[in-house]
């Protein structure tokens, strides 16, 4: 007969999952990619949404998304080449998959850049922070769903 684990089974189990995940060094070396390809997305989005923002006269809305389009292109395709790369299933399939936990992380972007420029912020400098604000949801979604390994 099987029997649900109790709370404090199910604390130590997950503790010691996590224990184990963080003394991997795969894990840190993906995370370091992860955050190469970041920056380099970072760059893209930030110049992007300035061009558009200062240059086009584009609200800092719209360029916000716009600049996330042309960086989460850059991202995924870093991402699924070389971050990782060992972890490749159907293109259409993971790019789904990122797509969606993009979408999450796009919503929680515009969400503190809103909230930033309404507090004062110069726009280009709020996008800065909610783009290094969000990093954390975009990794962890993307390394445990969109390109886990089955």
């Amino acid at each position: 007969m099987f029997m649900e684990p109790t709370t404090t089974e199910r604390s130590r189990l997950y503790r010691e999952r996590v224990n184990d995940a963080l003394r991997q060094r795969h894990n840190w070396e993906q995370l370091l990619k992860f955050c190469v390809v970041g920056a380099t997305g970072y760059v893209v989005n930030l110049a992007v949404y300035a061009l558009l923002v200062t240059r086009a006269d584009v609200h800092y809305i719209p360029a916000a998304i716009g600049s996330f389009v042309v960086a989460v292109t850059n991202n995924y395709m870093w991402n699924r080449h070389w971050t990782f790369r060992r972890q490749r299933g159907h293109v259409a399939y993971q790019g789904l998959r990122f797509l969606v936990v993009s979408l999450v992380t796009l919503a929680a972007n515009i969400a503190i850049l809103r909230l930033l420029v309404h507090f004062g912020l110069d726009k280009i400098a709020a996008q800065a922070i909610a783009i290094v604000l969000v990093t954390p949801l975009n990794f962890v979604g993307n390394k445990l769903w969109s390109f886990r390994r089955r």
